[in-house]
């Protein structure tokens, strides 16, 4: 009998390749997303029910219908800017309704859960590579409501027979190669998306925020993992707790920091397009720097990533971003 699973946010960027590669494994995949940001289209394998998280007598239902064996949890907000002008609906969407799939948990019975957390949760660090034991000090809205969802679920644990892991991601990138799947929701501010936008003309310019940090070139340093790998991650992960694994929290990246500037011109060399770049001030929440410390999740996990590489994650999002292009007409 194969195993079902409920994703949320699963029609979602990283969500959706999650879900493919449950699919491919052989999982039962329920998927739950009110695709405010995903696409029905991104849902390859599996059911897709369209509901929020917010909306607890549903997601009862939900629960209620399916015997799910694990929860995979990547429903949430994300983006830092929009944390700092909007925060209560950061600590609404992603926060309080974790609860809400914790309750639901409690009450059915489902002990394994897998959480998509940020590297937002360290702040601005006075080490790199940032380990698993650096104090968490997030600098923003999103890096909070994201350790308070970490800390509910480890107090649930403690009480109850739930197991987790936490995996914490650093800057996720790139695209699956077959062209299937890739970051569709408009408001996303990443660097790469952004960069490539440039590139194809779908914007006039990009912009660098923030020139004067205390870095080699003066501008933002972050560990850059493409979505594929940090896929494979999450159903190792998942294997590691049907094997009866402890508790875990695991950071997610290659230990690799490339500055925005490298990156723009990584992207400018791909695309053969030396698209416009203005600086401007650094935005509110932005640290200079983040890279990964990820010895735990390969002695754990004994996770290997396949795609450790900068050109490849820009060249996969820029076919993705092409192809997009030339299907829907994006500009």
């Amino acid at each position: 009998m194969r195993k079902k699973v409920l994703v949320t946010g699963g029609a979602g960027y990283i969500g959706s390749h999650v879900v493919r590669q449950l699919g491919t494994a052989g999982y039962d995949i329920i998927v739950y997303d009110n695709c405010s940001t995903g696409s029905p289209k991104s849902v390859l394998y599996g059911d897709l029910i369209i509901g929020d998280l917010a909306d607890l007598d549903h997601l009862y239902l939900v629960f209620a219908k399916h015997e799910f064996s694990a929860v995979l949890h990547f429903a949430a907000s994300l983006i830092v800017p929009e944390s700092i002008i909007h925060p209560l609906d950061y600590y609404a969407n992603n926060t309080r309704n974790t609860l809400n799939l914790l309750r639901c948990c409690h009450v059915m019975g489902v002990n394994q859960i897998i959480f998509s957390s940020t590297a937002a949760v360290y702040g601005e660090v006075g080490e790199n590579p940032v380990s698993e034991f650096t104090p968490t000090m997030p600098i923003n809205p999103y890096g909070r409501s994201k350790l308070m969802s970490e800390w509910l679920i480890k107090d649930y644990a403690i009480t109850s027979s739930l197991r987790y892991v936490i995996l914490r991601y650093f800057n996720v990138a790139g695209a699956d190669s077959s062209g299937k799947l890739g970051q569709i929701s408009p408001k996303t501010n990443h660097l790469i998306r952004s960069a490539c936008d440039a590139a194809l003309k779908r914007k006039p310019q990009m912009q660098i925020f923030g020139t004067d940090f205390p870095t080699p070139d003066g501008t933002g340093i972050r560990d850059y993992i493409h979505v594929e790998d940090l896929a494979t991650a999450h159903l190792e992960a998942l294997l590691y707790l049907e094997m009866g694994g402890e508790s875990q929290i695991l950071n997610c990246g290659y230990g690799q920091g490339y500055s925005v500037r490298q990156v723009i011109e990584r992207v400018k060399a791909i695309s053969e397009v030396d698209f416009p770049v203005i600086e401007t001030d650094r935005r509110d929440g932005d640290p200079a720097c983040v890279t990964a410390c990820a010895d735990k999740i390969h002695k754990v996990l004994g996770w290997q990533p396949k795609y450790n590489d900068l050109d490849l994650i820009v060249s996969t999002t820029l076919a993705w971003e092409r192809q997009r292009e030339m299907v829907s007409g994006t500009k």
